[in-house]
């Protein structure tokens, strides 16, 4: 985490510079407040993960001899056979193309969207796999 804090402070220098030579050259209000807020934000990701990185153990990334296998762990369970995000990409795709196409469209993606997302929630809790 230590590598990561330094990168977030050099970026948060690099957007605090920009935000002054920003604001100098071009006198504009929105944008210069905008990379104030970014250098802000920048800076509070790169306290927390610095004052964090001292406080656990050390992990591979901060350490120059280790490979790439040390910082493998379970990536998570990821259900092969279920059909929900199928159910919830047309919906998602239906309700993006409403936007273009009209409103209407949103009446006929919204029920799939949350039958998509209710099948993919409670999918463990009824059925063959409820043991799972």
């Amino acid at each position: 985490m230590k590598i990561q804090g330094r990168m977030f402070v050099w970026l948060s220098v690099f957007i605090l510079i920009m935000a002054i030579v920003y604001g100098v050259w071009s006198k504009e209000p929105a944008g210069t407040t905008a990379l104030f807020l970014a250098f802000g934000l920048s800076i509070m990701i790169g306290f927390y993960l610095g004052f964090t990185a001292r406080r656990v153990d050390v992990g591979a990334q901060d350490d120059k001899e280790a490979d790439v296998a040390d910082d493998a762990g379970e990536v998570g369970f990821f259900s092969p056979h279920s059909w929900q995000p199928l159910s919830l990409a047309v919906g998602g795709a239906l309700a993006f193309l409403s936007v273009a196409i009209g409103w209407w469209l949103m009446y006929f993606s919204a029920p799939l969207i949350l039958i998509g997302l209710w099948g993919w929630v409670f999918e463990y809790y009824r059925g063959e796999n409820r043991t799972q």
